[in-house]
C-alpha cells in the first residue's frame, strides 16, 4: 500500500516486556540519515526491528516514503521478507564459503530486475570493495567485513537503510577505516538511512537528524545540530559536550599549511585539507575548546575569534557552567567555570566572543 507524495519515514510503536516497554511516535525525514541515540537499553535496536518487521508492535504504523507496511488498523503487515530494506547487524554475518562478490550477488538475486535501482558496481565503487571481490570473508579485516555487509545490504535496492551500530564491534583503528565510507552513503543515497548509536562522534558525523531515546520514550527529536547544543537534552554536557557546523571550504593557504572554511558566524582557520574550494564539510568545536570573553583579543596565538551571542546558560559539573551561543545562526558550547561566568557577568542576549582552541574535522 502506497501514499503518493509521502517522503517521510513515520512509526507508531508500542511493545511491552516485563523490564521494560517501547512506546514512541517517530516522524523522520524521507532522505538521508537519522541516528537513535541513547544508552543502552532505551529502546534503539527494538524500534529497528519493529520497522524491520522482526517484531511485531500491536497497534503499529510503519511507513517508509509513502510505502505502508504496517497499519494495524487496517490488518495490515506485510512480513519482513516482503519489505525492501536492507539491515546491517553488528556483527557482518557473512557467508563463510562464498567470496566477496558472492555474498554481494546473493542478496541481489532475490530483487526483482525491475526493482532494482543500485548496482552491483555501484555498491562495489560506494563501499571502496574493488580489490576485495575474489577474497573470502576470513581473509578480510573486522572493517572490510562490515563494508562488505553494508554493500551487500545496498545491492538488494533498499528503500530504507537500517544500521544497528554496525562500528560497535570495530576498534578505533577500523572504525577510522570505515567511516569515509558511511559519510559517502551520508552525501550520495537517495534513501532514508536510519542509524543506531550510542556514540555522539559517530552521531556528530553522519546524521542530518537525531532521535534521543530513554527507556523506551522519545526525549527529543529534530536537527542533529540543535539538538547536541541544547542545555536541557545530556548530549550538551559533560566533557564530551560540543557543536557542528556546517562549513564551505573558502581558500587554502600553502603558506602557512592552513585551510579557511566559512559559516554563517564567520571564518575558521583550520590545518590544511585536500578538499576542494566549495566543498561543505563538518566542524566539531568540543564546548571545553572554547573560551569567552567581551572584547575581541589582540596579541593572542588564537586564530579563531568569533563574534556571538549567549543564549542560554546551564549548570554542567561542580564549578562548570555550559554556555550556548549563537554565532551568526549557528549554536556552538563554551564550558567554562563559574568563577569565570560570574567574572564576565555573562548573561542571556549578551554579546561576546569565542575564541577556539580547536577544531576537529568530520568529514
Amino acid at each position: 500500500m502506497s501514499i503518493d507524495g509521502d517522503t517521510s519515514v513515520r512509526a507508531r510503536l508500542q511493545l511491552g516486556y516485563p523490564d521494560f516497554a517501547l512506546d514512541v511516535d517517530l516522524a523522520l525525514p524521507g532522505h538521508r540519515v537519522s541516528a537513535l541515540f541513547g544508552p543502552s537499553g532505551s529502546g534503539k535496536t527494538t524500534c529497528l526491528r519493529a520497522i524491520a518487521g522482526l517484531e511485531h508492535a500491536p497497534g503499529g504504523y510503519v511507513q517508509v516514503n509513502g510505502e505502508v507496511w504496517q497499519d494495524d488498523a487496517r490488518h495490515l503487515f506485510v512480513p519482513t521478507h516482503q519489505r525492501p530494506l536492507g539491515y546491517v547487524f553488528q556483527e557482518p554475518s557473512l557467508f563463510a564459503h562464498l567470496t566477496v562478490a558472492q555474498n554481494m550477488s546473493y542478496g541481489m538475486k532475490r530483487v526483482p530486475l525491475a526493482r532494482r535501482r543500485v548496482s552491483l558496481a555501484q555498491a562495489v565503487e560506494l563501499l571502496g570493495l574493488e580489490r576485495l571481490l575474489q577474497r573470502s570473508p576470513a581473509t578480510l579485516s573486522g572493517g572490510e567485513r562490515q563494508r562488505v555487509a553494508i554493500a551487500r545490504a545496498l545491492a538488494t535496492s533498499p528503500r530504507i537503510l537500517l544500521m544497528d551500530e554496525p562500528l560497535a564491534a570495530l576498534d578505533a583503528t577500523r572504525k577510522g577505516e570505515i567511516l569515509p565510507y558511511l559519510e559517502r552513503l551520508h552525501g550520495e543515497l537517495d534513501i532514508p538511512v536510519l542509524y543506531v548509536s550510542h556514540a555522539p562522534d559517530e552521531v556528530a558525523r553522519l546524521a542530518d537528524h537525531l532521535v534521543l531515546l530513554e527507556a523506551g520514550k522519545v526525549v527529543a527529536s529534530g536537527a542533529t545540530f540543535d539538538l547536541m547544543t541544547r542545555l536541557d537534552l545530556p548530549l550538551a554536557h559533560g566533557d564530551s559536550a560540543g557543536a557542528v557546523i556546517d562549513a564551505t571550504i573558502d581558500h587554502h593557504d600553502a603558506g602557512y599549511q592552513l585551510t579557511q572554511a566559512g559559516f554563517g558566524g564567520g571564518q575558521l582557520s583550520v590545518p590544511q585539507l585536500s578538499i576542494p574550494v566549495g566543498q561543505r564539510i563538518r566542524i566539531r568545536i568540543q564546548a571545553r575548546d572554547v573560551s569567552l570573553t567581551l572584547q575581541r583579543q589582540t596579541g593572542t596565538s588564537v586564530l579563531n575569534i568569533l563574534p556571538a551571542t549567549v543564549t542560554a546558560l546551564a549548570s554542567d559539573s561542580p564549578g562548570q557552567i555550559m554556555v550556548r551561543l549563537d554565532a551568526g545562526g549557528s549554536p556552538l558550547l563554551a564550558r567554562i567555570t563559574r568563577k569565570s561566568a560570574d567574572a564576565l557577568a555573562l548573561a542571556q542576549g549578551q554579546t561576546v566572543f569565542a575564541q577556539v582552541k580547536g577544531v576537529a574535522i568530520l568529514g
